[in-house]
């Protein structure tokens, strides 16, 4: 007998049709059984059955007008963890991508984690123009690389007390500056000032990189880092042809991710409507 080619890629059947049926349920305030079949292609028993599945695990209902269903508002609990962090990646995955055909030069996008930044998106896969392989999932210092100081110097200044306060304890080299409360101040301030950051000198001198944030309206979610081979380009030509690109390009992601959470908000706060 013929295998489904689904099962040989390790899917589930029985879950992808919860998921069809849930999704076609919020596309609308209330559902037939008619209106499921007809958006899913599943056979009606097969809807009744998830539809009972769904009421005893407390995410749908038969409303009072009868043969209508509707999602509760306990299906918000399959939304709840989900927060900026997957969707600012899937949103700047693609616009880093053709930055990087149409400029050459790869993009980073880096999100804070406990005491550094992570490289959670990355292009250098689409150039030849760089020193590594791969930058995903590094970890890079909170107050000597350009990305750490970007998120660091755009922060709220009680996220960067708590931020500076971790980042002591740490015993890697590139962390010493964290205990220089002055030199912390200027750095920060001038990153401020200018819009930008660069790395510490001394580190990674091969390469370069300037960091601009990505925001979810006036928060910083994020930091996007154009790196160069140092050889190649001094640092003000890189900031004077690149720079206003990058933050162009900071500013595309974030209106973007702005659009995308929009799209994605219930128009009514007390409806489970385009919820899921």
């Amino acid at each position: 007998m013929a295998r489904d080619s689904r099962s040989e890629k390790g899917s589930i059947r029985a879950v992808e049709r919860a998921i069809d049926l849930l999704q076609a349920m919020n596309r609308r305030p209330l559902s037939t059984l008619h209106d499921l079949h007809r958006e899913t292609g599943l056979p009606k028993p097969s809807i009744v059955r998830l539809l009972r599945t769904l009421e005893a695990k407390g995410l749908a209902t038969q409303s009072a007008s009868y043969g209508t269903y509707q999602l509760l508002g306990r299906v918000k609990t399959l939304s709840s963890g989900f927060h900026h962090e997957p969707l600012v990646i899937e949103v700047a995955q693609e616009i880093i991508v053709e930055f990087t055909k149409q400029e050459g030069w790869p993009l980073a996008l880096a999100l804070f984690d406990l005491d550094a930044m992570v490289v959670r998106a990355s292009s250098i896969p689409y150039t030849s123009l760089s020193l590594l392989h791969s930058s995903l999932n590094m970890r890079l210092s909170m107050v000597s690389r350009a990305l750490g100081r970007c998120y660091l110097a755009h922060s709220p200044p009680n996220e960067q007390q708590i931020i500076l306060e971790i980042v002591k304890r740490s015993t890697d080299p590139e962390d010493r500056l964290a205990h220089d409360p002055e030199a912390m101040s200027r750095m920060i301030e001038q990153v401020r000032g200018r819009g930008y950051a660069t790395r510490s000198p001394g580190i990674e001198t091969k390469s370069s990189t300037i960091a601009v944030p990505v925001r979810d309206g006036d928060h910083v979610v994020a930091c996007l880092g154009f790196t160069w081979i140092t050889a190649a380009m001094p640092l003000q030509k890189a900031i004077t042809e690149y720079l206003p690109r990058v933050v162009q390009t900071a500013e595309t992601i974030s209106d973007e991710l702005a659009r995308r959470s929009e799209a994605a908000r219930p128009a009514d706060p007390g409806s489970t409507h385009d919820l899921v």
